[in-house]
């Protein structure tokens, strides 16, 4: 039977990760789930997510079983840096310690299946279900935005080691280099940008040093796929040891951006903000707001830099820009 494969992109051809074109061979990608994971009859190939030089997503429909059986999609990740096998160990231990897909409190994870590190991937099984993006907006936003409190407070809890740690610090010198790129693309913003990473300064420095553990450190409404009353949490590729405030600041962040960008109005989405900082900090104490609060705000200031990053969205970085100083209290 032949194997369709999709290649929208043309990433067999990126000379920085060579190992593509061998993933994208259904010759060789059957060979290699036969000796890695444990076989299957292989139907179909597609490149689903690329970014040139840095990493690519690609799926595999996979027969298993007797023929003509449900087909199961299989997702490899792979990277220009080489065989991610920090981010397979962090989804592998979470999904052995309360996070499977049968878990009681419906918090998982995709399962890890294994590695091939011909390829310089490794593998999960795909879920179900529609990214939280889409949904929060909707007549269930609130009660979904409680919910992703507490999956990303288990998170927490689950104390799963990390090999690399981010602080408050690392935070605020990320803003440095990114707006200092900024203001090389808008000379006339470079004043009000110099004032503003000032003040983010000013606000590092007001928050109490943190009760760190295991974060995700790139939590926001794309990562959190839904399925019925099942939450996946995705992406662990920035798995570290920090203050778990950054998780849900990170969150908020995103939705003043969304609501921005998306409604025209700041507040479209203040009400599952506030059910989602509020769950938090009745799960993990209230002494963890300030640093909340904080995360969001320092979570905005960075997507000044990323609106520019993106066609879309470059028509709101004043947009992005203005709020940002409202919210550290910056004169223009």
């Amino acid at each position: 039977m032949s194997i369709s494969v999709i290649d929208p992109f043309g990433v067999a051809d990126d000379p920085t990760m060579p190992w593509l074109a061998r993933a994208l061979n259904p010759h060789e990608a059957r060979r290699q789930f036969e000796c890695r994971l444990g076989g299957g009859q292989i139907r179909a190939i597609r490149v689903t997510r690329y970014k040139p030089g840095r990493r690519c997503l690609i799926e595999y429909d996979v027969e298993v079983g007797q023929p003509n059986a449900p087909l199961q999609t299989v997702v490899g990740k792979a990277r220009a840096k080489g065989l991610d096998t920090s981010s397979y160990e962090v989804a592998k231990a979470l999904w052995n310690s309360g996070f499977a897909s049968d878990s009681e409190d419906a918090v998982s994870v995709p399962q890890p299946i294994g590695v091939i590190p011909e390829f310089q991937m490794w593998f999960q099984h795909k879920v179900p279900g529609v990214a939280a993006t889409r949904l929060l907006g909707d007549a269930g936003g609130v009660a979904l935005a409680r919910r992703i409190a507490e999956a990303i407070h288990k998170l927490h809890q689950a104390r799963i080691p990390a090999h690399r740690r981010h602080t408050m610090a690392d935070e605020v010198r990320i803003l440095h280099e990114r707006l200092s790129l900024v203001a090389q693309m808008q000379p006339q913003w470079a004043q009000r940008l110099d004032h503003l990473l000032v003040s983010c300064d000013r606000l590092r420095a007001s928050v109490p040093d943190p009760s760190p553990c295991g974060i995700h450190r790139d939590f926001y409404p794309d990562h959190v796929i839904v399925d019925g009353p099942r939450l996946y949490l995705l992406d662990f590729d920035l798995y570290c040891e920090g203050d778990p405030a950054l998780d849900i600041g990170n969150f908020l962040g995103h939705l003043l951006e969304q609501s921005l960008r998306m409604f025209g109005d700041q507040n479209a989405l203040s009400d599952r903000a506030e059910v989602l900082e509020e769950r938090f900090v009745e799960l993990s104490g209230d002494g963890n707001r300030a640093a909340v609060r904080a995360y969001t705000t320092l979570t905005l200031v960075r997507h000044i830099y990323l609106s520019t990053q993106f066609s879309e969205r470059s028509p709101f970085t004043e947009k992005v820009l203005e709020l940002s100083e409202e919210l550290l209290g910056v004169k223009q």
